[in-house]
Protein backbone atom coordinates (compact mmCIF):
# COMPACT_ATOMS: atom_id res chain seq x y z
CA UNK A 1 0.00 0.00 0.00
CA UNK A 2 2.95 2.50 0.66
CA UNK A 3 4.24 2.19 -2.87
CA UNK A 4 1.02 3.30 -4.33
CA UNK A 5 1.35 5.81 -2.12
CA UNK A 6 4.34 7.16 -3.15
CA UNK A 7 3.53 6.60 -6.83
CA UNK A 8 2.50 10.41 -7.65
CA UNK A 9 5.56 11.43 -5.29
CA UNK A 10 8.44 10.03 -6.93
CA UNK A 11 7.12 9.37 -10.59
CA UNK A 12 8.49 12.84 -11.71
CA UNK A 13 12.19 12.11 -10.12
CA UNK A 14 12.73 8.35 -12.09
CA UNK A 15 13.80 7.86 -14.73
CA UNK A 16 10.73 4.90 -15.40
CA UNK A 17 7.33 5.00 -15.87
CA UNK A 18 5.49 4.74 -12.74
CA UNK A 19 1.92 3.69 -13.15
CA UNK A 20 -1.12 2.26 -10.79
CA UNK A 21 -2.04 -1.47 -11.86
CA UNK A 22 -5.53 -2.44 -10.24
CA UNK A 23 -6.80 -5.85 -11.48
CA UNK A 24 -10.38 -6.29 -11.86
CA UNK A 25 -11.45 -10.15 -11.40
CA UNK A 26 -15.06 -11.39 -13.21
CA UNK A 27 -16.46 -14.54 -13.01
CA UNK A 28 -15.25 -15.26 -16.42
CA UNK A 29 -11.94 -14.71 -16.22
CA UNK A 30 -12.23 -16.95 -13.02
CA UNK A 31 -13.45 -19.75 -14.93
CA UNK A 32 -11.16 -19.73 -17.37
CA UNK A 33 -8.04 -19.65 -14.78
CA UNK A 34 -9.80 -22.70 -12.98
CA UNK A 35 -9.74 -24.66 -16.07
CA UNK A 36 -6.52 -23.78 -17.03
CA UNK A 37 -5.37 -25.58 -14.16
CA UNK A 38 -7.65 -28.17 -13.71
CA UNK A 39 -5.95 -29.24 -17.23
CA UNK A 40 -2.63 -28.58 -15.87
CA UNK A 41 -1.54 -26.19 -18.71
CA UNK A 42 -0.72 -23.37 -15.68
CA UNK A 43 0.02 -24.29 -11.57
CA UNK A 44 0.03 -21.85 -9.39
CA UNK A 45 3.71 -21.03 -7.06
CA UNK A 46 2.56 -21.83 -3.25
CA UNK A 47 5.91 -20.75 -1.38
CA UNK A 48 4.37 -21.57 2.07
CA UNK A 49 1.04 -23.06 3.67
CA UNK A 50 0.39 -21.66 7.35
CA UNK A 51 -2.83 -22.63 9.63
CA UNK A 52 -5.23 -20.09 10.69
CA UNK A 53 -3.53 -19.76 13.88
CA UNK A 54 -0.14 -18.57 12.81
CA UNK A 55 -1.74 -16.02 10.85
CA UNK A 56 0.59 -13.03 12.03
CA UNK A 57 3.84 -15.13 11.12
CA UNK A 58 2.38 -15.38 7.72
CA UNK A 59 1.80 -11.78 7.39
CA UNK A 60 5.66 -11.26 8.57
CA UNK A 61 6.86 -13.75 6.24
CA UNK A 62 5.10 -11.84 3.39
CA UNK A 63 6.16 -8.07 4.74
CA UNK A 64 9.99 -9.52 5.06
CA UNK A 65 9.79 -10.45 1.36
CA UNK A 66 10.33 -13.75 1.54
CA UNK A 67 7.69 -15.39 -0.60
CA UNK A 68 8.38 -16.65 -3.79
CA UNK A 69 5.04 -17.52 -4.63
CA UNK A 70 1.39 -17.53 -2.63
CA UNK A 71 1.48 -17.95 1.12
CA UNK A 72 -1.74 -19.97 1.82
CA UNK A 73 -3.57 -20.12 5.27
CA UNK A 74 -5.42 -23.27 5.80
CA UNK A 75 -8.81 -23.21 7.63
CA UNK A 76 -9.66 -26.81 9.08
Amino acid sequence: MARVLTLPIVSPFVSQNLVQLIAKRNKDDLEFLKGLIEAGKITPVIDRTYPLSQVPEAIRYLEEGHARGKIVITVN
